[in-house]
Order: structure tokens, then C-alpha cells, then sequence
């Protein structure tokens, strides 16, 4: 299956996303459920950094934080 140059694009942004979080932890805080996310950014692949505040009631995100298949549960 031939990905489109939009979704190609979107899974390497997500895979860059996920490199940079996993490489460079930052201070962590834990948050209870319901809680909004604390505004972070992160480089784009085309241009400025993209932050999460840019999408403050204009759309809907969609954050998964994903360990590691071999971590122990």
C-alpha cells in the first residue's frame, strides 16, 4: 500500500514528535484525567515550530503517549 505525500508526511512528523519527546525528557508532572495539557512545542518539518496552544479551540488533538513494547507492565 503507496502512502500519499500528505500521509507520508504526517508519519514522519509523528515519528519525529516521538524521537524528540523520548530523546529530551523534560521536567515531568503528572496529570489527572480531564486535565488540560500543558503547551509544549516541538520543530516542524516545514517550517516554525508547532506548539499545542496554536490549536486551542480551532481543532481537536490527539495526544498518545507510548512506553515501549518491551517495558514491563
Amino acid at each position: 500500500m503507496l502512502m500519499t505525500g500528505r500521509a507520508l508526511g504526517m508519519f514522519v512528523s509523528g515519528a519525529a514528535m516521538t524521537l524528540l519527546l523520548l530523546g529530551h525528557p523534560g521536567p515531568s508532572a503528572a496529570l489527572e484525567v480531564g486535565q488540560p495539557a500543558p503547551d509544549f512545542s516541538l520543530p516542524s518539518t516545514t517550517g516554525p515550530d508547532i506548539t499545542l496552544g496554536e490549536f486551542k479551540g480551532k481543532k481537536w488533538v490527539f495526544l498518545e503517549f507510548y512506553g515501549s513494547d518491551f517495558a514491563p507492565t
